[in-house]
C-alpha cells in the first residue's frame, strides 16, 4: 500500500493540512477516497448516487487554485458526502423514495454551498431511511445501509448512510440531519463522531422537510475537531431559513482540547431507568466516572418528563410529515404514476406506489391528529407536552453546564430483527427525543464497545447555543478513551453484499 492509498485513513484536519501544504493533492486525497469506495461499497451500502467523475473535476479545480496561490477555504480538496435529503445543484436528491426518483436538484442547499465555499469535494448522495423516517436505515426504497463493524447489523438511522461512510473510511466527513436523534443515533453505533446543533443553528434552506419544527442539519466524522470544523463552515444565519438564528458562530475547534476542569455535568437519572442494556449502561457510567477523573463535577439531575417525550413526538412529527409531505403528488415535480383516470385518481396512484410503508404510516397518523375532532386532544396537548419537556431541561442546566447520557438504550442490533416491531424502533429514540422537542444541541462521541464489538455512544447534551460545551467534552473524553479516528475493520461478519 503506498502513502496515497492509506491518505483515507487520516483525520479530515490532518488531510486538509497536507492539501493546503501541497504534500498531497486534492485530486490524490479524492482518488485514495474513490478507491476504498470501490473495496467496501458493495458490502456496505453507504451511497445512493457516486459520482466520482464529478469529484475527481472538483478536485482538479482545487488543485488549479492551489498552484496559482489562490485563497482556498479551510476544507480546500476534502472529500466528503451528504445524506440525500438535501439539495444539491444537478444532483439526483431522492431522500431514499421512489417517489423522488427521477428528481434532479436546480439549486444547492444553503449548507451545501457554504462546504462548495470551503473548498470540499462531494463524493456524491448517501442512504437513509425514507424521507428520514426510520431509526436503521431498512426504509429507503433502495436496499439498506449495512453497519461497518457487523456486516449483519443496523448502522442505525436515519442517517445511517452517513454514519456507515465515515466509520468506513469512504470519506472523511458527512451530513445528516437529526429529527429525534437521526444524527446521533447512527453516529453511536458506528463508533462516529456526530452532532446535532441547537435548531436554527445551521440553515434548513434546502433540506427536504420532515418535521420543520424539529430538523436540524449537522455533521459527522470520525473525531471532535473534524465535526468542530465541519460545523464552523455550515453554521451560521441565513436569511432563506426564517427559523435561521441571526447569532454569532465560533471557533469551535478552540474548544476541543479544553477540558473538563470544573464544569458540571449532570446525570438524569431517567436515562438510566427500565429498558436500558446493561453493556450500554456500564459502557456509559464508566465515562462518567473518568470524566470526573479528569475534574469534572458530577451532579444528579432529574428530567421527570422523559416517558412521555416518545409519545408527544409521535403526535407532532408525524403531524407536520403529513403536510411537508402534501406537495409529493405526481403533479409538480417526481414521479407521476399513470395519465389516466381524474386527478384525484392520480394523486392515489403516485402516492401509494411512491412511498414505503413507514411514510403512509406516520402520513396517517399525523392527518389523523390533526382532523377534526382530534386536534386539541391530540395536537394541542403534545405541544403542551413539549413545553414540560423544555422546562425540564431548562431546570436541569440550572445545576449544570451539561448534561451527559446514553445515546440508545441497546446495542446495534441485527438487520431484519425489529422491522415488524414499529413500536421498539420509536422506542430507540427515547433518549435523544427530548433533545429535538426541547431545541439543544447534543453530540455523540464513541464510549466504547458492546461483548460482541459493536460501538456504544455517549450523548453530551447542553444549553442552546452552548456547542463549545458540547466540543469541551467531547474533546476531553476522546482524549483519555483511545477511540478518535478509528476506521471499521469490515471483517466481522460474513453478511454478504448489501441488499
Amino acid at each position: 500500500m503506498t502513502a496515497t492509498d492509506a491518505l483515507w485513513k487520516l483525520s479530515l484536519a490532518e488531510v486538509a493540512r497536507r492539501i493546503r501544504a501541497k504534500d498531497v493533492s486534492a485530486e490524490e486525497a479524492t482518488r485514495a477516497c474513490l478507491a476504498r469506495v470501490a473495496a467496501v461499497e458493495a458490502r456496505v451500502h453507504s451511497f445512493i448516487h457516486l459520482d466520482g467523475e464529478a469529484a475527481i473535476s472538483a478536485a482538479r479545480a482545487i488543485d488549479a487554485r492551489l498552484a496559482t496561490g489562490d485563497e482556498v477555504g479551510p476544507l480546500a480538496g476534502v472529500p466528503i458526502a451528504l445524506k440525500d435529503v438535501l439539495a444539491a445543484e444537478g444532483t439526483a436528491t431522492t431522500c431514499g423514495s421512489k417517489i423522488l426518483e427521477p428528481f434532479v436538484s436546480p439549486y444547492d442547499a444553503t449548507c451545501v454551498a457554504r462546504l462548495k465555499r470551503a473548498g470540499a469535494v462531494s463524493l456524491g448522495k448517501l442512504n437513509m431511511d425514507e424521507f428520514a423516517m426510520g431509526s436503521t436505515t431498512e426504509h429507503s426504497a433502495f436496499g439498506p445501509t449495512r453497519n461497518p463493524w457487523s456486516l449483519d447489523h443496523v448502522p442505525g438511522g436515519s442517517s445511517g448512510g452517513s454514519a456507515a461512510a465515515v466509520a468506513a473510511g469512504e470519506c472523511f466527513a458527512t451530513l445528516g440531519s437529526d429529527t429525534g436523534g437521526s444524527i446521533r443515533q447512527p453516529a453511536s453505533f458506528c463508533g462516529v463522531v456526530g452532532i446535532k446543533p441547537t435548531y436554527g443553528r445551521v440553515s434548513r434552506f434546502g433540506l427536504v422537510a420532515f418535521a420543520s419544527s424539529l430538523d436540524q442539519i449537522g455533521p459527522l466524522a470520525r473525531s471532535v475537531e473534524d465535526t468542530a470544523l465541519m460545523l464552523e463552515v455550515i453554521a451560521g444565519h441565513d436569511p432563506r431559513d426564517a427559523t435561521s438564528l441571526d447569532v454569532p458562530t465560533a471557533r469551535w475547534t478552540d474548544e476541543v482540547g479544553k477540558g473538563v476542569k470544573g464544569l458540571r455535568l449532570g446525570i438524569p437519572k431517567e436515562a438510566f431507568g427500565e429498558g436500558l442494556d446493561p453493556e450500554v449502561g456500564a459502557a456509559v457510567r464508566a465515562s462518567i466516572e473518568r470524566l470526573a477523573g479528569e475534574g469534572a463535577e458530577i451532579v444528579d439531575v432529574e428530567l421527570p418528563h422523559t416517558p412521555y417525550a416518545v409519545a408527544t413526538y409521535y403526535v407532532l412529527a408525524p403531524a407536520e410529515a403529513s403536510s411537508n409531505l402534501a406537495r409529493y403528488d405526481g403533479v409538480r415535480y417526481g414521479l407521476r404514476a399513470g395519465q389516466d383516470g381524474s386527478l384525484v385518481d392520480m394523486y392515489k396512484r403516485t402516492r401509494s406506489a411512491g412511498f414505503g410503508d413507514e411514510v403512509k404510516r406516520r402520513i396517517l397518523i399525523g392527518t389523523y391528529v390533526l382532523s377534526a375532532g382530534y386536534y386539541d386532544a391530540y395536537y394541542r396537548k403534545a405541544q403542551q407536552v413539549r413545553t414540560l419537556v423544555r422546562r425540564d431541561y431548562e431546570k436541569a442546566f440550572e445545576r449544570c453546564d451539561a448534561l451527559v447520557m446514553p445515546v440508545a438504550p441497546e446495542p446495534p442490533f441485527k438487520i431484519g430483527e425489529a422491522t415488524g416491531d414499529p413500536l421498539r424502533l420509536y422506542l430507540s429514540d427515547v433518549l435523544t427525543i427530548g433533545v429535538n422537542l426541547a431545541g439543544l444541541p447534543g453530540i455523540s462521541v464513541p464510549c466504547g464497545a458492546s461483548k460482541a464489538g459493536l460501538p456504544i455512544g455517549l450523548q453530551i447534551v447542553g444549553p442552546p447555543l452552548r456547542e463549545d460545551t458540547l466540543f469541551r467534552v467531547a474533546g476531553a473524553w476522546e482524549g483519555v478513551s483511545g477511540w478518535k479516528n478509528r476506521v471499521a475493520p469490515l471483517d466481522g461478519s460474513s453478511a454478504g453484499g448489501a441488499a
